[in-house]
C-alpha cells in the first residue's frame, strides 16, 4: 500500500510537471516570436533592440526559477543512495527472473542442487559444511538455503565452483534473487555480471560503475555513489570464462586476464576487511588458479552432482509420453551409480535431454552411448531442430538455417569479433566486424556519399549550377572518407538511450535547459549577424541573427533536455535488448534531426545571404543530411550496412531472430545483450559450421 500510494503522488507530480512545462514551453515560444516580430519589422533603437532579446532571456530564468523552487526535497545523501539501492534491487530481480525462466526453458521445474565447502589451502573464509538451493518445506534439513549460506560465510566471499554445466551460473541467479527479495534496508544490492566482459584494466569499483551505467542504465553519478557506498555486491559469474582454454582443451594456469581479475578481487575491500562478493568458475580452472592466486579470504564450495532420485524426478515430470521414457527410466532407477547415470547428473545434460526427447524420439538411444563425450555430441546434434520444432508461431525457421546463423554470430564471441578477448555478450550494433571490417566500411562510404549526393538534382534549379554542386559533392566526399576512415566501431550507448518515458528530469530539462541554449543561440546570432553586417547589409544582419541564433537555442535546448532527461533519472526497468534497439532508434532520430535542422538551417542561411537563396537552400540541405546522419544516425547506418553486407549469413531481421532464439531456448538476454543459453552450446556451435545429422 505504500507503495501504491508513492507510486501515485509520484504520477501526480509527474502530471504537474508535465502541465507547468506545457505552460511554460508556451510563455517561451511566445516571448521569443512577439521578439523576432519587432526585430523583424526594424526600426529600433539600440535600448529596444537590447529589451527585446533580452525578454525571452528572462522568462527562461523565471521559468527555471520557479522549476527549481518546485523541486522536492529529496533528504539527506545516505537516505537517496538508499533509495536509489531499493530501486536498483527491484530492477535486478526484474532481469534475474526474466534470465531464470529462459534458463529454465519451457518449464517451471527447478533441481535441488547441493553443494559441500572444501578446505583450501592459506586463509579462508569460515562457512558451513554444507548447503542446498532452497529449503523444501517438505524435505526439511539442516543445511542452509544459498542465501542462509552466504550470510553465515565471514567474511562473505564465497567461491562456487562445479563441473561444466553444473548449474553454477543458476545456483549464482538463486542467491541474487534471494538476497534482493529478503534485503533489509541498507544492505547492498547483489548485482550479477558475467567476468567475460571486464576490462582488466579497470579496478573492481570502476567495473561495477561501468556495469551500472552500461548495462542497466543508471546515470554514472549515481552509480558511482552506489558503489562508493559499498551498496552494490559484486555476483561475479564465469572466471573460466575471461580466457581461452590451451590447445588440448585444459585450462591456462597463466590465464592473464583472469589473474588480473583475482588480483583486484583479493585488493576489494570494505573499510578494514576483505569486501564481499561472490564468484564462479570450472572447478577445473579454479584448481589451476588455486597455485598461483585464489582468492584470499573466500570459501570455495563444489557443487555436487545430481542425485539419482531427483534426477529421475526431474525427467518423469518433463516427459509427455511415459511410455517412450521409460526403459532409460528403469536403466537409470536400476543402476544409479552407472555411466549414465553420472552421466545424466548436471542440471545441463538433464534439461538437455528432455528437450531433445520431450515430443519425439526414443529416449532409449542413450543407452548405447558409453561415455559422456559421446552423450553430449549426441544431444548437442539434435538440440537445435529440437528446440525449433515445437516453435509453431511465426516467424518461421528451418533447423539448418537457424545452425548457420547461430554459427556465424560466435565468431563474434571469440576474441575475432569487435573484442580482442573471448567474451559471452553479442550486441547488435558492436556485430559489423562479422561482415568483413573492409567490406563494411567501404560499403557505409558509398551509402554515405549517396544519401547526401541525393541533394545534388537540385543544384541545377540555382542560377549558379556549378558551385551549388561543387558544395554538395565535396561533402558527400567528405563525410564519406570520414565513414570509411572510421576507426572504431559505430554503435549506440545503449546505457544513455533508454526512453522510459516523459520521466520528470526529461520535461524539467525541457523548461530550465532553454537557459543555457539560449547564450548558445545568441552567441551563433551575434556571430552571423555580424558577418552580415560587416558585408553591408545591417538590417538583414540583425534579422537573420536574431533568426539564427533562436534556431541554434531551440536546437540546443532539445539536445541538451534530451540528455538531461536520460541521465538524470533511475531507471525503473530492466533493458532488454529490443527495448534497447527501438530507444536507440528513436533517440537517434531525434538527435539526427535537431542537429540537421540546426546545421541546415545556419549554414544554408549564411549561404543564401553571401551568395543566394536557392543556392543557400541547397547547400543547406545537403548540411542537415550530412549533419543528421553523422549524430543521430551514423550507429544506425552501419548497423544497416552491416546487415545488407551479412545478407548470405545471417537473417535480414536479425533483432527478430534473436529475440525468437530467446524465446526457444537457444539464447537468453543479458541486460541489453544476447547470450548463449549455455557455453557448451557456444562452443559446439563454434566447432560445426554445418549441421551434424547423428544416427
Amino acid at each position: 500500500m505504500q507503495h501504491s500510494m508513492a507510486g501515485i503522488g509520484g504520477r501526480r507530480e509527474r502530471g504537474r510537471l508535465r502541465a507547468g512545462a506545457v505552460i511554460g514551453g508556451v510563455l517561451l515560444v511566445a516571448s521569443a516570436g512577439y521578439a523576432v516580430s519587432q526585430l523583424a519589422r526594424g526600426g529600433l533603437g539600440p535600448a529596444d533592440t537590447a529589451g527585446l532579446l533580452g525578454l525571452p532571456v528572462a522568462v527562461a530564468g523565471l521559468l527555471a526559477a520557479v522549476a527549481a523552487l518546485r523541486r522536492p526535497v529529496q533528504g539527506t545523501d545516505t537516505e537517496l543512495v538508499r533509495q536509489w539501492a531499493e530501486m536498483l534491487a527491484v530492477q535486478v530481480q526484474d532481469n534475474e527472473r526474466e534470465l531464470r525462466r529462459q534458463l529454465l526453458g519451457r518449464d517451471t521445474r527447478r533441481i535441488d542442487l547441493r553443494y559441500t565447502l572444501r578446505a583450501m589451502p592459506g586463509r579462508a573464509a569460515e562457512a558451513p559444511a554444507a548447503g542446498r538451493t532452497f529449503r523444501d518445506p517438505g524435505n526439511p534439513g539442516p543445511d542452509p538455503d544459498i542465501a542462509g549460506f552466504f550470510r553465515a560465510t565471514r567474511p562473505r566471499r564465497l567461491v562456487i565452483a562445479g563441473a561444466p554445466g553444473s548449474g553454477k551460473t543458476v545456483l549464482a541467479l538463486e542467491l541474487v534473487l534471494a538476497l534482493a527479495a529478503g534485503r533489509a534496508d541498507g544492505d547492498p544490492v547483489p548485482v550479477r555480471i558475467p567476468m567475460a566482459q571486464w576490462d582488466t584494466a579497470h579496478t573492481l569499483p570502476e567495473m561495477l560503475v561501468d556495469h551500472l551505467t552500461q548495462t542497466l542504465d543508471w546515470p554514472r553519478d549515481m552509480a558511482e555513489r552506489l558503489v562508493a557506498r559499498g551498496m552494490v555486491l559484486p555476483v561475479l559469474d564465469g572466471l573460466d570464462e575471461m580466457d581461452p582454454p590451451r590447445g588440448d582443451g585444459s585450462p591456462d594456469p597463466d590465464a592473464p586476464r583472469a589473474r588480473a581479475a583475482v588480483h583486484h578481487l583479493n585488493a576489494h575491500q570494505e573499510g578494514m576487511d576483505a569486501g564481499s562478493l561472490l564468484l564462479t568458475s570450472r572447478i577445473a580452472h579454479y584448481e589451476a588458479f588455486l597455485a598461483r592466486e585464489p582468492v584470499i579470504d573466500s570459501a570455495l564450495v563444489v557443487i555436487s552432482p545430481v542425485e539419482s532420485e531427483p534426477a529421475l524426478t526431474y525427467l518423469r515430470d518433463r516427459c509427455h509420453d511415459p511410455g517412450r521414457w521409460q526403459p532409460l527410466l528403469d536403466h537409470l532407477a536400476a543402476h544409479p551409480s552407472g555411466v549414465h547415470a553420472h552421466a545424466l547428473s548436471t542440471p545441463w545434460r538433464l534439461g538437455l535431454t528432455a528437450t531433445v526427447y520431450r515430443y519425439h524420439g526414443d529416449p532409449a538411444e542413450l543407452l548405447a552411448l558409453h561415455d559422456t563425450d559421446a552423450l553430449d555430441r549426441h544431444l548437442l546434434a539434435r538440440y537445435i531442430p529440437a528446440a525449433v520444432e515445437p516453435s509453431a508461431a511465426p516467424p518461421a525457421y528451418r533447423p539448418a538455417q537457424v545452425h548457420r546463423w547461430l554459427h556465424h554470430l560466435t565468431g563474434h564471441l571469440t576474441g575475432t569479433g569487435a573484442t580482442a578477448y573471448p567474451t559471452t555478450d553479442i550486441s547488435v550494433h558492436g556485430l559489423w566486424p562479422l561482415a568483413g571490417p573492409r567490406r563494411v566500411r567501404v560499403a557505409d562510404a558509398l551509402l554515405t556519399f549517396c544519401t547526401i549526393s541525393a541533394v545534388l538534382p537540385a543544384a541545377w534549379l540555382t542560377p549558379e549550377p556549378g558551385a551549388a554542386a561543387a558544395s554538395v559533392l565535396a561533402l558527400a566526399v567528405a563525410c564519406g572518407l570520414a565513414a570509411a576512415l572510421a576507426l572504431s566501431p559505430s554503435r549506440l550507448d545503449w546505457q544513455k538511450r533508454h526512453l522510459p518515458g516523459l520521466r520528470g528530469p526529461f520535461v524539467l530539462g525541457l523548461v530550465v535547459n532553454p537557459v543555457l541554449a539560449t547564450f548558445v543561440g545568441v552567441a551563433a546570432g551575434l556571430a552571423v549577424g555580424a558577418a552580415i553586417a560587416a558585408a553591408g547589409h545591417p538590417g538583414a544582419g540583425l534579422v537573420v541573427g536574431t533568426v539564427v541564433s533562436w534556431v541554434a537555442g531551440l536546437g540546443a535546448g532539445f539536445r541538451f533536455s534530451v540528455a538531461a532527461g536520460l541521465r538524470g533519472a533511475a531507471p525503473t526497468t530492466a533493458v532488454s535488448p529490443p527495448v534497447a534497439l527501438r530507444d536507440d532508434t528513436v533517440y537517434g532520430l531525434f538527435y539526427a534531426v535537431s542537429t540537421g535542422l540546426f546545421g541546415g538551417l545556419a549554414v544554408g542561411g549564411t549561404v543564401a545571404l553571401l551568395l543566394e537563396p536557392s543556392t543557400g537552400l541547397v547547400v543547406g540541405a545537403a548540411t542537415a543530411v550530412a549533419s543528421g546522419q553523422a549524430s543521430g544516425l551514423s550507429a544506425a547506418r552501419r548497423y544497416l550496412v552491416f546487415l545488407l553486407c551479412a545478407r548470405r549469413r545471417l537473417p535480414f531481421r536479425l533483432g527478430r531472430f534473436l529475440d525468437w532464439a530467446c524465446s526457444a531456448g537457444l539464447m537468453r538476454y543479458s541486460g541489453p545483450a544476447y547470450q548463449f543459453r549455455h557455453a557448451e552450446l557456444q562452443h559446439w556451435l563454434a566447432a560445426h559450421p554445418e549441421p551434424v545429422v547423428t544416427p
